[in-house]
């Protein structure tokens, strides 16, 4: 089974755990950012496994920690799906999330994707799935040696070819976020300055539409 798949599973567990609050009604509140067909299979299996039906609010991210802010604790919200580390650290750091202590949870899902814990040992949010974070690249013009590693990308050689999305973008954020743990706060400070050297133009959203033309021929996303 892949990985995620069984990761996902594992969170069957946290949904029965927040289930427990309406168990007169027999139905979980979950606000979902999250859009994956597998999703849909997690939460059929599991209202066939409990009886508990799940009552779902879909947004985006930013949508729903909004919404969780207005809420307060009046929140309905058992249960939060959002896709980014960045996003769930903003939560946690907000306090929007309930800290759970959970065995079955720390043993399933290693502490690297995991909140740090709180005071009395609770954890703010877990890490399901991880992404896989893909260099593309147009092998005519560009040698793979050139882009072996995201280090690499802050190397002069690849000056005017490098096209991101902007530098505050969650996903960025969490990148950087990344190299500066890999690194060390100087080498990635040097790696920053390099990979802004090295734009082929002003970053922009990552997919293409008529106002939005493809890269270069030449040109790197990350």
């Amino acid at each position: 089974m892949p990985k995620t798949v069984k990761a996902l599973l594992s969170a069957c567990a946290l949904l029965a755990s927040a289930a427990h609050v309406h168990a007169q009604e027999q139905v979980l509140n979950l606000y979902s950012a999250r859009h994956y067909a597998t999703d849909e299979a997690l939460y059929s299996g599991f209202t066939q496994a409990t009886g508990i039906r799940i009552q779902r609010v879909d947004a985006d991210d930013a949508g729903i920690l909004a919404r969780l802010r207005a809420e307060g604790a009046a929140s309905p919200a058992d249960v939060i799906l959002l896709v980014d580390a960045t996003r769930l650290h903003k939560g946690e750091t907000d306090g929007l999330f309930q800290p759970i202590q959970s065995k079955l949870l720390n043993h399933a899902i290693p502490a690297n994707l995991r909140s740090a814990p709180a005071a009395d040992g609770g954890i703010s949010w877990f890490g399901l799935s991880t992404r896989a974070r893909v260099i593309v690249y147009n092998k005519v013009k560009v040698q793979k040696s050139d882009v072996a590693t995201y280090e690499s990308l802050g190397d002069p050689r690849n000056k005017g070819r490098l096209c991101i999305r902007s530098g505050s973008h969650p996903y960025n954020l969490s990148l950087f976020g990344a190299v500066t743990e890999h690194l060390g706060e100087q080498k990635a400070e040097a790696w920053l300055q390099g990979v802004v050297a090295n734009l082929a133009r002003p970053p922009r959203a990552a997919t293409p539409t008529r106002s939005r033309p493809w890269p270069p021929a030449n040109a790197i996303l990350p």
